[in-house]
């Protein structure tokens, strides 16, 4: 039986389908649906059982089931969420707990981090050294400070972290601010006709050339399996494609996947995010690449197009 925190959200809805699709049905979610249409991701996943985070007694509910796998990508992933308090209880202690538990009954544990860790990348995209690294928010600090902690107890011999980069695709609908551009663009051009993208306020950067390590969430399923299938793999590692793009190439790929002219207005930035944001990002992929896995990333137009045509554009948008 497995174990998936977060299985209704993003990754962890997409990670799911993957396991079915691989003939693995007995699966225990834990999540929060809350108000929105998070639970549409889980119409036609197998699975046994899901359980609301918030009202569950954790301690008993592991130890009252026998997991062979917990996959954690639940979390609070909202860059500008505030409370710090919240955010050191749902991103680290909690995965502590989780953590804990699966060292002590021999549990296969792999985890989400963040390339939020990364800060605005003046040390580096390296997922071979971690003292140094500077978050800009207190999302990515709540992050490092989990990674850091398994480091420290030298349990990166035994767990799987995943640093994702910036994953994109279909089951990212319910959330929000925090959606990838594909999806607010491809709202934006529905609704005007035109992309909005932040200007650049740095001189290295010319408007909308920023970039961005863009990874496609079937892709990181992928790569999620393929971990799994090799039990020897441990360790913290990036998950991108290696390869930064700008937001226009991005944006342009998204009006070619809807046969329309290329419209693009740059804006200011709002106030609150000039100082906490990432003009470049790009995963350093060797550590992973070392470890023997095939790593195939479908070109990022192709996955856009997929994305676009196989999804947004339909009647039923969930993979």
């Amino acid at each position: 039986m497995i174990l998936i925190t977060g299985g209704a959200g993003f990754i962890g809805s997409c990670f799911i389908k993957k396991l079915n699709d691989n003939g693995i049905k007995e699966i225990v979610i834990i999540d929060k649906l809350r108000f929105g249409e998070k639970w549409k991701n889980l119409i036609g996943k197998k699975f046994i059982d899901l359980h609301n985070k918030d009202t569950l007694n954790l301690a008993k509910f592991l130890e009252n089931n026998k997991f062979q796998a917990i996959f954690h990508f639940g979390a609070c992933t909202d860059t500008t969420e505030k409370n710090a308090e919240y955010l050191l209880e749902n991103n680290y202690k909690f995965s502590i707990q989780l953590a804990e538990f699966a060292l002590a009954n021999n549990i296969r544990f792999i985890y989400a981090s963040s390339a939020a860790t990364y800060g605005s990348g003046e040390n580096g995209y390296s997922d071979i050294e971690f003292d140094n690294l500077k978050p800009l928010n207190m999302y990515g600090f709540s992050k490092h400070l989990f990674d850091i902690w398994v480091i420290n107890n030298k349990y990166d011999s035994k767990f799987v972290g995943l640093k994702f980069f910036n994953v994109f695709g279909p089951n990212e609908y319910h959330k929000g601010e925090m959606a990838s551009m594909v999806y607010k663009a491809y709202k934006q051009i529905k609704a005007t006709g035109t992309v909005k993208l932040f200007k650049s306020y740095s001189a290295e950067y010319p408007d909308g050339e920023q970039k961005r390590d863009f990874i496609y969430v079937k892709d990181v399923s992928d790569v999620i399996w393929s971990i799994y299938q090799n039990p020897n793999i441990s360790g913290i590692y990036n998950l991108g494609t290696g390869e930064a793009h700008s937001w226009n190439e991005l944006i342009s790929y998204v009006f070619n996947a809807l046969n329309l002219e290329i419209k693009i207005e740059y804006i200011e930035m709002p106030e609150e995010l000039i100082h906490q944001y990432q003009y470049f990002t790009q995963a350093k992929m060797d550590k992973l690449k070392n470890t023997g896995l095939k790593l195939n990333f479908r070109p990022l137009e192709e996955n856009v197009n997929d994305y676009v045509k196989n999804y947004l554009s339909q009647n039923w948008k969930y993979y």
